[in-house]
């Protein structure tokens, strides 16, 4: 019985351990606020002029469409994106320090600096 008990804490502190670190792996939203440029190819994008952070982001992907805020400030929430991965999944993503796919956009302004 001993053994039984012992093997179950065994198999369950495994399981929270290994439940642990793939939480700790998946990507972390985060959101960065900036200018929103357009790219040279159509439909590519990037924030430029950022608070803090990097000096650009290419925009991966987004959930929003990007086109009606060009030359707006906003605020983009998304998961970043390792170089590698940004121009595997859209060739035509501004080059940058920092990816981003991203899943919402936050208008804060109707003009940039």
């Amino acid at each position: 019985m001993k053994k039984l008990i012992l093997a179950f804490l065994v198999v369950a502190c495994a399981f929270a351990i290994s439940m642990g670190t793939s939480a700790q792996d998946a990507p972390k939203t985060h959101t960065m606020t900036g200018c929103l440029r357009a790219g040279t190819a159509p439909g590519s994008y990037y924030l430029s002029d950022l608070e803090k952070g990097p000096k650009q982001v290419g925009i991966v992907s987004s959930d929003a469409n990007l086109a009606p805020h060009v030359g707006h400030k906003i605020d983009i929430t998304g998961t970043a994106v390792p170089e590698a991965d940004a121009m595997a999944a859209n060739k035509d993503v501004p080059k940058s320090p920092h990816y981003m796919k991203l899943t919402a956009i936050k208008m804060v302004s109707t003009t940039c600096p």
